[in-house]
């Protein structure tokens, strides 16, 4: 049983920017009671929309007070286990998704809430829960099939280049944006059909004059004229799932002043739709057994980008880094 104290970062206030809401608390470090086990955690998972719209106070279906645990998903060791736990031992590697948990160099939780796994490795963090939720809105929100042309927006990031691959290992032509020569190196290696870097080309000229019919399914994390254009490029019958909007997250919402979307939507039967994982928690056990199995049989691959925020005191530089644009897959902090 480990002894001292342990560093996590909390929301102290409510704050337009993710770095000014945030302090760092120093704790005894915890024992377990009897169905608990205590985790050391190796890495946490960046998730800078999600952090700054937190700490912003914007995330409706959470509405907490501060102070606020932050970070979601980490991957540690087992370094001490209650008297009544059966399923898990010291040693043993785990992942975990529960909000408040990431951003912390030890966690105490309930043992039935951690996922045993081969071993404690950062690509784990981008199929927990970030990979999950490719997946899940690609399917049953993007209700994906097979034979259709399929455009993923920040598709060199953490939650984009899972949707690349399962697009594709589903049987469609994969489109991909970017906004780097390295960013679009990795879509190629993932077997992205085309690649758009959006600083040397236009994406409404390329969907206009390659993709005339249009794009049956459209998953959007950036938003903003992004958005827009694919709106504009919609196929019959296309749909376009809002994963995220990136592009609004440190800054105010911008004011549209234009003619409403639904003309362009209906006489093509086509549709937005909006997906936040919390509201399908019923496809997340299933969905995240079929990426263990991909990840772990080889079918898919799992970038991490490699630059390195070490400990709680470099995560809002790896938050202001995700927001930035310049990582090539998951960015993680390692404790």
């Amino acid at each position: 049983m480990p002894s001292g104290t342990y560093k996590k970062l909390v929301a102290q206030q409510f704050s337009d920017s993710f770095r000014s809401a945030i302090a760092i608390e120093e704790l005894p470090i915890p024992a377990p009671r009897a169905d608990e086990i205590l985790i050391r955690n190796r890495f946490a998972g960046i998730n800078a929309g999600f952090d700054t719209l937190l700490c912003q106070g914007k995330v409706p279906y959470v509405n907490l007070t501060p102070p606020i645990d932050l970070g979601v998903e980490a991957v540690g060791e087992v370094v001490a286990i209650g008297q009544d736990v059966q399923t898990l031992q010291v040693g043993d590697a785990v992942a975990t998704t529960l909000r408040g948990g990431g951003y912390r160099e030890y966690q105490l939780i309930a043992a039935n809430l951690a996922v045993k796994i081969c071993d404690a490795k950062p690509e784990i963090l981008t199929l927990m829960p970030t990979g999950v939720s490719a997946l899940v809105a690609l399917e049953q929100v993007g209700e994906m099939r097979s034979g259709e042309v399929i455009l993923v927006t920040a598709a060199a990031g953490g939650t984009g280049h899972i949707a690349v691959q399962l697009a594709k290992l589903a049987g469609n032509h994969v489109i991909g944006i970017c906004g780097s020569d390295p960013k679009a190196t990795l879509l190629k290696k993932l077997g992205c059909d085309r690649i758009i870097n959006y600083r040397s080309e236009s994406l409404d000229t390329v969907l206009q004059q390659e993709y005339p019919n249009g794009v049956n399914l459209v998953f959007d994390c950036v938003g903003r004229q992004v958005f827009d254009t694919c709106v504009n490029h919609l196929a019959i019958r296309g749909r376009l799932v809002v994963v995220g909007f990136i592009s609004e997250y440190k800054n105010d919402f911008e004011t549209v002043i234009q003619p409403r979307i639904y003309q362009k939507l209906f006489w093509k039967a086509a549709s937005v739709r909006g997906f936040l994982m919390p509201h399908f928690s019923e496809y997340a056990e299933e969905g995240r057994d079929r990426l263990l199995n991909l990840f772990y049989t080889g079918k898919i691959q799992v970038a991490v980008d490699p630059t390195v925020f070490p400990g709680v005191e470099s995560i809002a530089d790896a938050v202001d880094y995700l927001l930035s644009g310049k990582n090539c897959g998951k960015v993680v902090v390692q404790f």
